[in-house]
């Protein structure tokens, strides 16, 4: 296949899919995208701006850390980022208190795996280590944070994969798009159709055979689509799903040492900011730990919107798996109650709209996003090698940065899958 020609179908309309097939567009290539849902965007999922008041995330909402590509993607599309700025709270012990309470062996962990030379799970880790019963409330914190804030399993996530993100705590700098990452999407959608990608949406695709040296891609419907090459952004657990060739199914088994947790996200918006009669000086409320059921929950400060967002991560939202969405809601409500001593129902009847996402029920994602095991590394190099195959791999769960998981690791992973096309080095 020459840089001049060549027709590229990309399977699935993420931040990956988007921008892999805008930086080929832009080269000259033909592409076709074959989306399964009804939008693009994926795992970022906006919901109406009428429903919140603002617009809202279903799914990805924060700008982690630098995210170089991030940033240069919004400036191009004239759109800007708000740091976020405020306070954390937690509770615990029945009483509400700024930030997490400190830890006596924090910098005794900071300095062990500072030292760390071979990767360990985290469970490992912290057996070998912190096992005294002296280290109990370390090694709660580190779990919760591993569960909550990566999604991941303790038993398998990667330490050093963690590691720069426990030396800050966890808090590196977070932003959010102004005008949510929906406003994101749609540039790059829009750019995309610019430049003549034909974009397919209700478009599940079931198969990709071997075809003269390019691919014929199947999707449920019947469809056929003929191309050079075919470049696959879709969530880790659908990669099972999808009949390959005999080479990309080999790469595909590689996946099984890549993590990919589930997120169960509630959004509540009330009449009134009610928290604030609790404390007058939750005014700055950013986020909120607990061990309540919902355990982490968020503000849009220092906007003044009455919406509280919750969040349960990692492998302990299976406990709710049987749960609808009105009953994942009721859980929201309980929580809050716990949390502030109030009564849920009273909560209740002050919601203007609420909704619950549990991204597991989710067929075309089947969980939020993809964490490190000590495997992950070799598993990342064989699916995104460049071995003449066909079959690319691109998304969140192939990047090597310090982000896997994010909207910057998507958009990162697309652009680089996009060069080893135009390379010729498929």
């Amino acid at each position: 296949m020459s840089d001049e020609s060549g027709h590229i179908v990309t399977v699935g309309a993420g931040a990956a899919g988007l921008m892999v097939a805008r930086e080929l567009a832009r080269a000259g290539r033909r592409v076709t995208i074959l989306e399964a849902r009804d939008r693009c965007g994926g795992r970022i999922n906006p919901l109406a701006a009428a429903e919140f008041g603002y617009e809202a995330a279903g799914g990805a909402e924060f700008v982690h850390g630098e995210a170089p590509v991030t940033r240069a993607l919004l400036a191009e599309a004239g759109l800007s980022l708000q740091v976020i700025e405020g306070t954390q709270w937690s509770f615990g012990g029945g009483k509400l208190s700024r930030e997490a309470p400190h830890d006596p062996h924090k910098a005794e962990l900071h300095q062990v795996v500072k030292e760390l030379k071979d990767d360990l799970t985290v469970a490992d880790f912290l057996h070998r280590y912190f096992a005294g019963p002296q280290y109990e409330s370390l090694r709660q914190s580190v779990e919760r944070m591993v569960e909550g804030y990566d999604a991941a399993d303790p038993e398998r996530a990667s330490t050093l994969a963690l590691r720069d993100e426990w030396m800050d705590g966890g808090r590196h700098m977070q932003a959010r798009p102004v005008g949510g990452y929906g406003a994101l999407v749609d540039f790059l959608e829009a750019e995309c159709r610019a430049l003549g990608v034909a974009i397919h949406l209700g478009s599940v695709v079931s198969e990709i055979e071997d075809d003269a040296g390019g691919v014929v891609v199947h999707c449920r419907k019947g469809e056929l689509h003929h191309g050079d090459v075919a470049v696959l952004t879709v969530p880790l657990p659908l990669l099972r799903e999808i009949v390959m060739p005999g080479l990309a199914r080999e790469k595909v088994a590689a996946a099984a040492d890549i993590g990919f947790g589930n997120v169960i996200k509630i959004l509540l918006r009330f009449e009134r900011r009610w928290w604030l009669d609790r404390q007058a000086d939750l005014a700055d409320l950013t986020f909120l730990l607990s061990d309540e059921k919902i355990p982490v929950w968020w503000t849009q400060h220092s906007a003044e919107h009455a919406v509280l967002t919750g969040w349960f991560g990692g492998p302990q939202t299976t406990s709710l798996a049987g749960l609808t969405e009105p009953e994942l809601i009721q859980a929201g409500l309980d929580s809050l109650a716990g949390i502030f001593g109030l009564s849920s129902d009273g909560l209740a009847r002050g919601i203007v709209a609420a909704r619950a996402i549990n991204w597991a029920h989710d067929p075309f994602a089947r969980g939020a996003y993809s964490w490190a095991t000590p495997q992950t590394r070799k598993a990342q190099g064989i699916l995104a090698g460049a071995d003449g195959s066909a079959v690319l791999f691109s998304g969140e769960a192939l990047y090597r940065g310090r982000d896997m998981g994010t909207v910057e690791a998507a958009l990162a992973s697309g652009r680089e899958t996009a060069a080893v096309v135009l390379k010729g080095r498929r």
